[in-house]
């Protein structure tokens, strides 16, 4: 027996937000950071020289390498679309050609989700109440309408902004979690002979996510989709077909065809276990709050933290579903974003990478975020409106005082403070950039007149404000302060630093240099890099400064003179030395040649 709904929702509520505005509402969140840029440190740049590496000839494709060094995430497909793009596009920057597929990867993630939700509000649990007298929503509006508003919740999770525009195995495991939540939320409302997009999209998405380093969860997420699919066929709920803009219902054997979806889920799962299995991509990776030394308790709170604001303002509307939908718990359009999330946050509970863990989690919380609007009181839509409306217009206007600043020296603390945190910054001027700055401002002060003029029909009111927001300090973070953030996040001062102190067309031989580090090196110094040792008699020596101690234990200290010490501007722990070799050792110069800098305090 069906539970009452607690969706009450009339026709003029359900209008369709504008497709166009739509689109360009996500290319303005999409585009800015991809475009302009440099790779930025640790994870971007050093998944960045993986894939540079492997694009190279003799390169591993199934064990991927910098260096010689495996990498510390166990992933294929991210490293495998990075490296085909370069290879690919040769005329292109490496950089920018590696970010290409990863720009298909994050509209992957927006369109699944949009599908996903489409199809998960199509279910006769999530429809709204029926009217004595008609009028009430009709399904394919009502579902349309909840879709927009989950993408609207998913753009303005503050979590996705920054990790969804690396090149990072991240991004990927995002898009092909979306992708299999899709597939899963669509595959009830397709004929046998339509099933080919969801069984596809499964199997790329449970594959995918496996091959991207989160064989576990796309095991976990496998599981837990066929038992909410056999939940669903063994309540014996109606199940409809989607045919365009007409939802018919389905013939008495639909039965059967949930068996033969629940099996083939099963099955794919399976599969992809086998595959990890056979690639060796199993690793053990628990990691709980306090395993690694530190306080249990301020773990626990560290992680307490990153979930209230990385997945806000997504949470508490996610919640409130849940309480308001609380009869319905075991309904796909519940159930299924449910699991999904769990599996999410539970991986973020109990991995030290928490932050990109808790980034898969953001599509289903989305989609609980988007059933709570119909349910939602005025009083609580207008306080989401007005906190989020001087939140990031005091964000915003934050960004462009201190854009003025850099620009003028007026006023002069802000100015200051860059100067003393980015020291060595040149501040540059962009009229493409300063064009785009002010296009996004303008929106943005158009769309607050909008919303406080009184439109109050459409259930996805509440969250352009914050979609909106959200894109517009992002958008102007990735113009205004791109230079800045480029200087301080990037390691090209570094790497050009020690490229003018070393012969060009000389190798380089490093130690204790991570990943990033050497990425970088190889991208902004154009250097030749060997590791350390006897095979390598490179005529110069990058050692990171916390590595010196162990430098004996690699070369003969003799035969090097140290030369100098390159800082990182904007991070005074990250220092390297530099080293020389000598070709002769006289008994005069063993002394300095041997004597190491003192370690930096």
């Amino acid at each position: 027996m069906n539970k009452p709904s607690p969706a009450i929702i009339a026709q003029s509520a359900v209008r369709r937000l504008p497709r166009l505005a739509l689109l360009l509402f996500c290319l303005a969140y999409v585009l800015p950071g991809f475009v302009g840029r440099g790779p930025w440190k640790n994870e971007d740049i050093a998944a960045f020289g993986v894939m540079q590496e492997l694009a190279q000839p003799g390169g591993n494709w199934l064990q991927p390498q910098l260096l010689g060094v495996v990498t510390g995430f166990d992933a294929l497909v991210p490293y495998w679309l990075g490296a085909a793009a370069i290879k690919v596009l040769p005329v292109l920057d490496p950089a920018f050609a590696a970010r290409i597929p990863f720009v298909a990867l994050l509209i992957l993630t927006l369109l699944a989700t949009w599908y996903a939700i489409y199809y998960l509000a199509r279910s006769p649990q999530a429809q709204p109440v029926a009217f004595a007298f008609g009028g009430e929503a009709s399904p394919v509006d009502y579902a349309r309408a909840i879709a927009d508003a989950g993408l609207l919740a998913l753009i303005a999770s503050l979590g996705l902004a920054q990790l969804s525009h690396e090149t990072t195995p991240a991004l990927a495991q995002l898009g092909f979690t979306a992708l299999t939540f899709y597939a899963m939320a669509a595959s009830p409302y397709r004929r046998a002979t339509q099933l080919v997009g969801p069984a596809l999209g499964l199997l790329v998405g449970l594959a995918g996510l496996a091959l991207s380093g989160a064989p576990t969860l796309a095991v976990m997420l496998g599981a837990g989709g066929a038992l909410v699919e056999w939940t669903h066929m063994r309540w014996g709920q109606t199940v409809q077909s989607a045919q365009g803009d007409q939802f018919a219902q389905l013939p008495s054997d639909s039965r059967k065809q949930s068996w033969h979806w629940v099996l083939l889920i099963a099955g794919v799962t399976l599969a992809v276990s086998l595959l990890a299995h056979q690639l060796d991509l199993w690793r053990w990776r628990i990691s709980l709050p306090g395993a690694d030394g530190q306080s249990a308790l301020k773990g626990w709170r560290s992680l307490g933290r990153l979930l209230i604001w990385f997945t806000w303002p997504a949470w508490p509307l996610a919640l409130w579903t849940l309480w308001r939908w609380r009869r319905q718990l075991a309904s796909r359009h519940v159930a299924l974003p449910l699991w999904f999330a769990v599996m999410a946050i539970a991986a973020t509970l109990t991995t030290t990478a928490s932050d990109r863990s808790l980034l898969l989690a953001l599509p289903p919380l989305a989609a609980l975020a988007a059933f709570a609007l119909p349910t939602l009181k005025r009083s609580v839509a207008s306080l989401i409106d007005w906190f989020t409306l001087l939140f990031f217009t005091g964000c915003g206007i934050i960004i462009w005082v201190v854009w003025i600043a850099m620009q003028t020296g007026v006023p002069r603390q802000p100015a200051a403070n860059v100067a003393k945190l980015a020291p060595g910054f040149e501040p540059s001027f962009s009229w493409i950039a300063f064009a785009a700055a002010v296009a996004a401002t303008l929106a943005w002060t158009w769309l607050v007149k909008w919303r406080t003029a009184g439109h109050r029909t459409a259930i996805w009111k509440s969250l352009v404000l914050p979609a909106g927001g959200a894109t517009l300090c992002w958008l102007l973070l990735m113009t205004l302060w791109m230079p800045l953030l480029d200087y301080a996040r990037s390691y090209a001062p570094t790497s050009r630093g020690i490229a003018n102190l070393v012969d060009p067309k000389a190798c380089v031989a490093v130690h204790g240099i991570g990943s990033a580090q050497a990425a970088a090196l190889r991208y902004h110094g154009n250097l030749q890099l060997r590791q350390a040792g006897q095979q390598a008699m490179c005529p110069y020596l990058i050692v990171d400064v916390e590595a010196q101690s162990t430098l004996g234990s690699v070369v003969n200290l003799p035969d090097w003179a140290f030369q100098a010490t390159v800082r990182r501007p904007t991070d005074r722990n990250e220092n390297v030395l530099v080293f020389k070799r000598v070709s002769v050792a006289t008994p005069a110069e063993t002394p300095a040649a041997q004597a190491l800098p003192a370690r930096q305090p």
